[in-house]
């Protein structure tokens, strides 16, 4: 199986259940990975060039998709709109168009850049929480997807969304200063990210996607 992985840190607990779901079952499954931002697995999946991925949610209506995604209820700290010329970030379609959606201009950052712009400058328009300010709803930034390996992909998805995942220190400490912050701060982070979609995420998502169709 190939899969799609994005090195952001809102991702690092999956990624960390996932090393050890596959050495668990290493005789059953056998991985290899394709890493590159969230607008290129979007196209790696559609080409088929992987087999399953963290999808921008514009981009996975069309897809099999499971009942993992990356939300966020109210503020999610990674994806902000700085203000300014309309800049879109090439990375995601996904912010892109809830920056369109929400009406609001200036350059659109995300991931660990727009993480570390907000704990350092403190600056900008967080996008999940503009959502949420409109809606009453979560944002569902991307969904996990695929186009084969249905029943292993499916499995793995229940197993990630019963296990509380622990992330030892020296992984913590690795993340946090590859970019520039600090292990407390990763943490706080990452209390901030859902990956389990519930009955207000799937509405949300529909929302998202109902409003995308009819621009």
């Amino acid at each position: 199986m190939l899969f799609g992985s994005i090195s952001y840190l809102n991702l690092l607990p999956f990624q960390v259940f996932l090393k050890r779901y596959i050495s668990n079952n290493a005789s059953k499954m056998t991985f290899r990975y394709k890493r590159a931002v969230p607008s290129q697995i979007n196209k790696a999946l559609k080409r088929r060039e992987i087999n399953a991925g963290f999808i921008s949610s514009v981009e996975s209506a069309q897809c099999k998709c499971t009942d993992l995604g990356i939300i966020a209820n109210q503020k999610v700290y990674s994806v902000l709109l700085l203000e300014g010329e309309s800049e879109m970030d090439p990375a995601s379609a996904t912010s892109n168009q809830l920056a369109h959606l929400l009406g609001l201009k200036g350059k659109v950052l995300i991931g660990d850049a727009a993480l570390k712009h907000y704990l350092h400058e403190g600056e900008g328009i967080d996008l999940a929480e503009a959502w949420y300010k409109e809606t009453g709803l979560p944002f569902v930034f991307a969904r996990l997807c695929y186009n084969k390996h249905e029943e292993a992909i499916q499995k793995m998805a229940r197993a990630f969304s019963q296990t509380k995942v622990k992330i030892p220190q020296y992984i913590l400490k690795k993340e946090a200063k590859k970019r520039g912050i600090t292990p407390k701060q990763l943490t706080w982070y990452l209390s901030h990210i859902h990956y389990q979609m519930d009955d207000k995420a799937k509405k949300s998502l529909k929302l998202f996607l109902d409003k995308t169709r009819r621009l």
